[in-house]
């Protein structure tokens, strides 16, 4: 279950700021212009870090999170869900306190708790003094905001962001390439799944895991009601035809997902899933937060035993 007991923040502790240029629709530069005037208007001392090209992103995040951690800082990040994940797993269990900066096409993290798309408005959110714990999901040792996800889904991910850097981030041009992505003929896989004691072998073109309500409400999951209660949702789709894979593609879109006969779903405190088949050393291609990565077979999903400690409003109650 979710600590309730929200951190203290020092209301000088500087903030430590991973910018990701690259991410959203700005204008370049002007996310960063925000950041600057805000809180030099605010007089709050702050340390920008744009992800430079040719530097490692993950060195300038663990430079940010040591710097915030020896200082008493504050660890932020300013960019999509990608972005926001590289910096939520480096800060993990690092003691800092966490702030997010959206700058992403859908921000599920950042509009799931409630943290403005302005970048103004979400960069006075940072002066505030409290920050409270919100659930993560893991894949083994893999950071989850958002989703995890393998099969189908990954691949909609990846041509999503070939169409985007063709055509623009808009989120009609993610739901074209989805479209265009479900018209090719995509295999199954044979899934074994470990679950509350017992073991089921499925078929499915994709496996997706939400830990994200506002998501799992969008496209009509009942399941959404269980996150952050110390549980995900496990999606799975039974092999359909391709006009019947448009159909729920529609259905999500409208948000009748879960009133479908071809979707399973079912929440859970942890699962174990690998290819129904000796899998020895076989790596499976996973996406989390929208970002592409491998993984070594069997895959746990579970809730991370440590939450995150994030700066947003105060919690209302249920």
């Amino acid at each position: 279950m979710l600590p309730t007991t929200p951190l203290a923040v020092a209301p000088t502790a500087a903030l430590f700021i991973v910018l990701n240029t690259g991410s959203g629709s700005h204008e370049a530069g002007e996310p960063e212009a925000t950041i600057r005037r805000v809180l030099t208007e605010a007089g709050r001392a702050f340390h920008l870090r744009p992800i430079v090209k040719g530097t490692p992103m993950q060195t300038t995040i663990q430079q940010a999170v040591r710097d915030a951690k020896a200082q008493g800082g504050v660890v932020v990040a300013a960019g999509g869900d990608g972005t926001i994940n590289a910096v939520a797993a480096a800060t993990l269990g690092s003691g800092c306190p966490f702030g997010v900066l959206p700058q992403g096409t859908f921000n599920y993290f950042g509009r799931t708790h409630g943290i403005p798309e302005d970048t103004a408005d979400a960069t006075r959110l940072l002066l505030g003094n409290t920050a409270w714990p919100v659930q993560v999901g893991l894949i083994n040792d893999r950071v989850f905001l958002v989703n995890a996800s393998l099969g189908l889904y990954p691949q909609l991910l990846q041509d999503r962001e070939a169409y985007k850097a063709q055509f623009g981030r808009s989120r009609l041009v993610a739901l074209g390439s989805a479209f265009v992505t479900l018209l090719r003929e995509h295999r199954q896989l044979k899934l074994r799944i470990d679950h509350a004691g017992g073991t089921r072998v499925l078929r499915t073109p994709t496996l997706f895991v939400g830990n994200n309500p506002l998501q799992l409400q969008q496209i009509g999951l009942p399941e959404a009601t269980q996150i952050e209660h110390g549980q995900l949702a496990a999606v799975l789709l039974k092999p359909v035809s391709t006009l019947a894979m448009l159909g729920l593609l529609a259905r999500g879109a409208l948000g009748q997902l879960g009133e479908a006969d071809d979707v399973l779903s079912f929440a859970f405190d942890q699962i174990t899933v690998a290819p129904a088949m000796p899998y020895g050393k076989r790596r499976i291609k996973v996406a989390t937060d929208g970002e592409i990565g491998w993984a070594k077979a069997p895959l746990q999903f579970r809730v991370s035993p440590q939450p995150l400690y994030l700066l947003k409003p105060a919690p209302t109650a249920p």
